[in-house]
């Protein structure tokens, strides 16, 4: 499916319907403080998360999965392990999104993500500092096109407008709300909801762009019952559940 920008928001609802359908699964290796967050979020939108980190059962658990989410907001030994065995598993038959949290504070990082880039994420999902840092320059609209297309990957790059693109199409999203930034794990939730999205939509530039629209929708829906972030982090997920 090829569909302008101005079809995302019906391409999006028919994207989630087949997630509500199918109850994708969808294996994430994400960081300690987003792990319940994230596999709730999944479940609102109709996905089956699973969580384990065990080099033993990983495996396992990502061959019979819909999805991968690699995220390296805790970069610990097991997780790294866990990583390599997941992405070998995944190999061309399990799309996997990789979250490359903080590499911008982190050389060590940084240099591990790169790593993993070259190993086909069917999309990245980061930041600006992020993205400068793993590709060696500013988040410019052609920078991350040829990024994007150098590496035959998806760019989803958050914001305050998200950009999501291919190479050749280009999306941006100006949805979501400021409280948003204060929830830890707000980004390793989008991050997943791309992968459940990825997981029933093979042109993997709409399901980037239909995830990160879905959290900025039911951000902005949540912010207007929340009395704060607290109770935004649990509106967050009766929106998308609703």
């Amino acid at each position: 499916m090829r569909a302008p920008q101005s079809n995302l928001p019906q391409s999006t609802a028919e994207i989630l319907a087949r997630v509500r359908e199918r109850s994708p699964r969808v294996h994430c290796i994400t960081n300690a403080v987003a792990q319940a967050f994230t596999a709730n979020v999944l479940l609102a939108f109709g996905a089956t998360p699973s969580m384990t980190i065990a080099p033993e059962e990983v495996g396992a658990f990502v061959a019979g999965a819909d999805a991968l989410l690699v995220n390296l907001g805790t970069f610990d030994a097991e997780r790294r392990s866990a990583i390599g065995v997941a992405v070998d598993a995944a190999s061309r038959t399990v799309p996997w999104v990789l979250d490359p949290v903080f590499i911008d504070r982190s050389p060590a990082r940084a240099e591990y993500a790169r790593s993993l880039v070259v190993r086909s994420p069917a999309a990245v999902r980061l930041n600006a500092t992020e993205f400068a840092a793993l590709a060696g320059a500013p988040a410019a609209a052609e920078t991350l096109a040829s990024y994007a297309r150098d590496r035959h990957t998806i760019v989803g790059l958050t914001g305050a407008t998200d950009v999501v693109t291919d190479g050749a199409r280009r999306a941006q999203i100006g949805n979501g709300h400021v409280l948003m930034r204060r929830v830890t794990a707000m980004g390793c939730a989008g991050s997943a909801l791309v992968a459940a999205c990825i997981a029933v939509e093979p042109d993997h530039w709409l399901a980037t762009a239909a995830g990160l629209l879905a959290l900025g929708v039911a951000g902005e829906i949540a912010a207007e019952r929340a009395r704060g972030p607290g109770s935004l982090s649990i509106e967050i997920i009766d929106v998308l559940h609703a």
